[in-house]
């Protein structure tokens, strides 16, 4: 199993290299950031810094769109940090739920998401792409590269698209019953398709928080339910509570849901999450002693998993990074 970390772009910048500098010392592969220009900085700026002061750290999104920033743009920024530093990059995808409400603008659809996902990989490794209406180019100072899109979804056509297109499939959150009944259906929309299932990583994201109080941890990491509260209140306004379509166990806790306030969307101090109880904090999340994140990752590695991306927004980033590296990661190194 691969190891990421997932981080907020907070200035200064300083901090955000420092902390993925870290976590490749301490034997995470991947380094993510979330990208919503207003809430945050600028990501792309940050990754070429990243991997400048880095050896072997894939970076990327989690998660850009296909609004905010143009696929062509997208595709030709990838390609120059993989020109400039040896195709250690990922694209992960997605709607834009933070991105496009901030500017006052809805999440793309699933038909422009899945257009962008072809449209940025095959420009970015120097193919010719489709733009619309039949209007073709080809970005041509790209030979070659590699670039694998993810894309991240929770619905059950957003599972079917990831399962036909993309090269990686992204769960924001690390229950086992909800992972396994995604990625059985993420890996049946590929078969489907004609294609391997195997050959569809799959990453499950989520905070972790490492040590003895758990009530602590707790209030570090609740305000990730009510960062996906978000996208299954969009499933339920679209399929309804009991439609069948999505597991009960993942809408049921969103019905004290009032309201989000975006500006404190990530972080640990976000009044709007009150409503997500404990039970839903232990289910989503990796909290506790070093042994109870283990045996929830071997958990997850049983289902399929292939990498596990650490959320590190509460106030023991570098602990949680350091604990990783000493007491989790060897172990599935070693396994």
């Amino acid at each position: 199993m691969d190891f990421g970390v997932v981080l907020q772009a907070d200035p200064p910048s300083s901090a955000v290299v420092s902390l993925m500098r870290r976590a490749e010392r301490n034997g995470f592969r991947y380094g993510w950031t979330f990208d919503s220009v207003v809430l945050w900085q600028e990501p792309f700026v940050l990754y070429s810094r990243i991997l400048e002061h880095t050896d072997r750290l894939i970076v990327g999104p989690m998660v850009t769109n296909p609004s905010t920033r143009a696929p062509e743009v997208t595709a030709s920024t990838f390609a120059t940090l993989n020109e400039m530093y040896g195709n250690r990059t990922v694209c992960g995808i997605g709607r834009g739920d933070s991105a496009m409400r901030v500017a006052g603008r809805r999440p793309n659809t699933l038909a422009r998401l899945g257009e962008a996902i072809g449209i940025i990989r095959d420009l970015a490794e120097g193919r010719e792409a489709d733009l619309g209406e039949g209007h073709r180019v080809r970005i041509p100072w790209i030979r070659g590269g590699r670039l694998p899109v993810w894309m991240a979804a929770y619905g059950p056509k957003a599972l079917t698209m990831a399962g036909r297109l993309a090269d990686g499939f992204i769960l924001q959150l690390a229950d086992p019953f909800l992972t396994e009944w995604m990625i059985k259906a993420v890996r049946q929309a590929a078969v489907d398709a004609g294609r391997d299932p195997a050959a569809v990583t799959i990453c499950v994201a989520a905070p972790a928080y490492v040590g003895e109080d758990l009530d602590h941890a707790r209030e570090q990491c609740r305000w990730f339910g009510g960062m996906v509260g978000n996208h299954v209140a969009d499933l339920v306004a679209r399929y309804g509570e009991h439609s069948g379509m999505v597991p009960d166990e993942l809408t049921d806790y969103i019905k004290a849901r009032t309201g989000y306030d975006y500006a404190h969307h990530g972080r640990a101090d976000n009044p709007d999450t009150a409503f997500v109880p404990d039970a839903i904090v232990d289910r989503f999340c990796l909290l506790g002693p070093p042994a109870a994140h283990r045996e929830k990752l071997r958990a997850l590695k049983a289902l399929g998993v292939d990498q596990f991306a650490v959320y590190a927004m509460h106030d023991a980033k570098e602990a949680t990074l350091d604990a990783y590296g000493t007491d989790i990661i060897p172990a599935f190194r070693e396994a």
